[in-house]
Order: structure tokens, then C-alpha cells, then sequence
């Protein structure tokens, strides 16, 4: 891995552990006795940090090294391939694509509705209590 690839995925690891822990880039530098531009450096990408202060991340964090310095899996949103498949095709369909934009907005309530309506649609597919 190129220093460059490696400062991009450093700066991705290290954004999602600040959100996580809901630290700011001041917060982190206070903590590790360094100046606001180094963490906002390793933060864009542009360097990365010395091991002693990778290893003071780790501490902070409760994560390891290979938590930071490594490309973590992005996680399976759907369980079902074919399911994944149609998402994607949605996705894909600049008509259809407002459906996962309107999802980003909506309220708790709206969101409700849509949970319920799918789950009354998984029960009338098993057959189990659906009315019409």
C-alpha cells in the first residue's frame, strides 16, 4: 500500500472513531499533546501520525492498530442477495432513487409507517394473520 492509499484509509478510520466517540479534532489533539494541524492533517489525508500516537489513538479509541490502519469491511445492508440486487437496481433508476433520498429525510413516524407496511407485507407472504 502507497503512503498516499495508506493516509486516505488512516483518515477514514480516524474520522469514523472521532464520530463515534463524538471527539472533535481539538478534543484528539489536547489528548495526544499535538497541534490542531497535525490531527486535521491526518483527518483530510495528507499525513499520518507517528506510531507512539497511533498507539495513544488505541488507547483513546479501545480499538487496535489494524482498527485504524486498515480498510474496514463495509457491512451487508441486505441479508437477502436478491433483495440487494433490487435495491441496487432502485438505486441505479434516477426515477426510482428518490425513494432512498426521501428514507434520509423522513420523520420517525414516517419511517414507522413504512416498517409496518413492510412487515404486514412479510406476513401476508408466509401467509400468517394478514388481513385484507
Amino acid at each position: 500500500m502507497s503512503e498516499e492509499e495508506f493516509n486516505k484509509v488512516f483518515a477514514k478510520r480516524l474520522n469514523y472513531y472521532l464520530q463515534e466517540y463524538e471527539m472533535t479534532q481539538i478534543d484528539l489533539a489536547k489528548k495526544l499533546g499535538v497541534g490542531t494541524t497535525s490531527v486535521s492533517n491526518w483527518c483530510r489525508g495528507i499525513k499520518s501520525p507517528r506510531m507512539d500516537k497511533i498507539d495513544a489513538m488505541c488507547r483513546i479509541f479501545h480499538c487496535r492498530r489494524s482498527d485504524l490502519m486498515e480498510e474496514a469491511p463495509e457491512p451487508e445492508y441486505y441479508t437477502n442477495p436478491e433483495t440487494a440486487k433490487v435495491a441496487q437496481e432502485i438505486f441505479h433508476n434516477k426515477e426510482l432513487r428518490g425513494l432512498f433520498d426521501t428514507a434520509r429525510d423522513a420523520s420517525p413516524e414516517d419511517l414507522r409507517t413504512v416498517q409496518t407496511l413492510l412487515e404486514a407485507l412479510k406476513k401476508k407472504e408466509r401467509g400468517d394473520g394478514y388481513a385484507e
